[in-house]
């Protein structure tokens, strides 16, 4: 994708200024940014002449990739997404523009503002005293995006919910699966003690749908941003929670169950501060059964693009390697939950 970018500067940078009502703008710099799994991330420097853009900006073009997985939304989706989290006082990135003609450099892209900061777990989670601030902070964002409710405008490009979000997710994991579900005891069983445990009681709210860390910029103690926003869409608000504190995101600090830096207490407290609701922990358990299920069905998605050669990567081809780990997490979860009487 960088090679391609140089290839395409001068088509992009006239795009660029037709969509910053600029008289020019010239691409000064192009990096290639760490992670991105699903999508691939470059990083730009822009010289803005003239229009209300005028001046340097720092930028990151994000591109669909290669060949993607089942749950993530397109380029044009996740930016309406991006622009909506924004419109609701979420620490995103500011979303500058969409390209929906994937001819311009071959595949389908947006851009937002470059925020600073450190965003790998690993790195994270070795502070000496937990991060209690950070999951504080880290909830109160989540607590306001999950203010944004259905009918939202700007958001009609989601689909909509046509029965209860653990229902939809279960016949969304099922078809992931496909035979799989089957032949694997331990998904099998996963599958089964969610549609026995289906909460009663559900509400639909807008979730980030990746919500964990990895996925947020963190510089001198702060949050900057919340980042990869291309699986948001609607579910029940617990979900991004559950997610949040599953024991695969605590990148070895399984004593943080927040996230690997804080209690869940300080990730509760911070999202009833700005949620208007209150945290549900059986529903919490509930969707973080589900987060094991998910994430066990799409490490074979992610190794599955590896092997069909069409993405070489090693990094996919690990994730692929990871589901007996992440099923004995579920195993782990789902005995403790035994012990508790859930």
């Amino acid at each position: 994708m960088e090679l391609i970018v140089h290839e395409k500067r001068p088509a992009l940078e006239a795009w660029l200024a037709e969509r910053f009502g600029a008289d020019h703008v010239r691409i000064d710099d192009v990096d290639r940014l760490g992670g991105g799994a699903v999508s691939e991330n470059l990083a730009l420097v822009l010289q803005v002449d003239g229009g209300p853009m005028q001046g340097w900006h720092e930028a990151v073009l994000r591109a669909a990739a290669a060949m993607g997985v089942d749950a993530s939304l397109s380029k044009t989706d996740e930016f309406a997404v991006l622009r909506a989290a924004c419109q609701a006082g979420v620490a995103a990135p500011e979303p500058l523009a969409v390209c929906l003609d994937a001819g311009l450099i071959g595949r389908p892209f947006y851009l937002m503002r470059r925020a600073e900061g450190v965003a790998s777990g690993h790195v994270l989670v070795k502070a000496d005293e937990p991060l209690r601030a950070l999951a504080r902070q880290l909830g109160r964002e989540l607590g306001k995006l999950h203010r944004v409710r259905p009918g939202a405008a700007g958001l009609e490009c989601l689909p909509p919910l046509t029965t209860d979000p653990a229902r939809k997710a279960i016949a969304t994991f099922r078809g992931w699966a496909g035979a799989e579900a089957g032949r694997d005891p331990v998904l099998a069983y996963g599958l089964r003690w969610l549609e026995r445990n289906i909460p009663a009681r559900q509400e639909v709210a807008l979730c980030h749908g990746d919500f964990r860390t990895g996925n947020y910029l963190v510089q001198d103690g702060r949050l900057t941003a919340i980042l990869d926003w291309e699986f948001a869409g609607w579910s029940d608000p617990m979900e991004d929670l559950a997610w949040f504190c599953a024991r695969s995101w605590r990148f070895g600090r399984m004593d943080r169950e927040a996230g690997g830096i804080a209690d869940r207490a300080d990730l509760y407290a911070g999202y009833e501060e700005s949620a208007g609701r209150a945290v549900d922990p059986v529903r919490v358990a509930y969707w973080e059964t589900a987060a094991y299920v998910r994430w066990a069905i799409m490490s074979v998605q992610q190794g599955r693009r590896h092997t069909s050669g069409v993405e070489p990567s090693l990094q996919l081809a690990l994730t692929g390697r990871m589901r007996p780990e992440i099923e004995h997490d579920l195993l782990l979860h789902l005995d403790a939950l035994e012990g508790m009487g859930v």
